[in-house]
């Protein structure tokens, strides 16, 4: 069989199965420290910054925003995030990481990567840096060229 005709070789296949193993392993670990896959992908982009709108929130975890909603209720409710009416436009809002929303994603993003790096384990420890990174670079260059 020719290299091109080995269904293995196509990324989309490789990351399909690969993301289906990922999902696999990371939903106990979500379970675990009381998450839904989608409140932590809402709550990352806000790690380190001081505020975003629910808008831009959207558009980074590429939640439908009419979803967002609910899962911010219910992140607020739990004492993960804070919502504040923008004092320049009302009608805008500004969510906030709390200190406890802080805690669970960085508690949350240690048990991932330690799953991670057993999954990566096949690898050298520099192979496995080079992977994200060349992953990362990717994706910046993705975005940059108006991408996803």
């Amino acid at each position: 069989m020719a290299r091109g005709d080995d269904p293995g070789d196509d990324l989309g296949a490789v990351f399909a199965r690969l993301l289906g193993v990922i999902g696999e392993r990371e939903a106990p670990i979500l379970a675990a420290h009381g998450l839904t896959m989608w409140e932590y992908v809402i709550l990352v982009p806000l790690v380190g910054q001081p505020g975003m709108t629910q808008k831009e929130l959207a558009r980074r975890s590429r939640r439908d925003p009419t979803r967002l909603i609910g899962n911010l209720d219910a992140l607020e409710e739990r004492a993960l995030i804070t919502r504040e009416v923008d004092g320049a436009d009302r009608r805008r809002r500004t969510v906030r990481l709390t200190d406890r929303g802080l805690e669970v994603v960085r508690d949350t993003r240690r048990a991932i990567r330690a799953m991670e790096a057993e999954l990566l384990g096949v690898l050298p420890p520099g192979d496995q840096a080079a992977l994200r990174q060349n992953l990362a670079a990717t994706l910046r260059s993705l975005r940059e060229r108006g991408g996803r």
